[in-house]
């Protein structure tokens, strides 16, 4: 089956997402029993989702993402992207994360599995006060 319009959804999902609209649009893409990994997350089922998302709400300002790329293959399709914010603490520069999404949408067409691939060290850990200097001289310290 053509999954290209489930992932054209998709993709215009993340790239005008709202908080105010987020659980509504979440519950039309995502299954019910849904699967979602990221560095940070491991949850099933779409509360759980929802509940990630609204907290990515309150954490940042202006959350955005850029998807770069798609590559889709039956009913599973890989993204890149760019995650761009603003810390609503430490940092009030611009941020951007880029990272990769592995999905697989079930006979429906709902998403099933969303799985998240990005470096929480290099992408955000490093942009930190006090962690961040740590971090960079891990790095330092490993390539040497």
């Amino acid at each position: 089956m053509n999954r290209a319009p489930e992932l054209a959804r998709l993709v215009r999902f993340y790239e005008n997402i709202e908080r105010a609209s987020v659980r509504a649009q979440l519950t039309q893409i995502y299954a019910p029993d849904a699967q979602f990994k990221d560095p940070f997350n491991e949850v099933c089922g779409i509360e759980p989702i929802i509940g990630i998302f609204v907290h990515m709400f309150a954490q940042v300002e202006q959350p955005r993402f850029v998807v770069t790329s798609t590559v889709l293959q039956g009913d599973e399709a890989f993204l890149t992207w760019e995650f761009l914010f603003r810390m609503k603490r430490f940092s009030k520069a611009p941020q951007c994360i880029r990272g990769a999404t592995r999905i697989r949408f079930d006979a429906g067409g709902a998403v099933v599995i969303h799985r998240d691939y990005w470096d929480a060290a290099e992408e955000l850990y490093e942009k930190l006060p006090l962690i961040g200097s740590v971090m960079r001289w891990l790095k330092r310290a490993a390539n040497n």
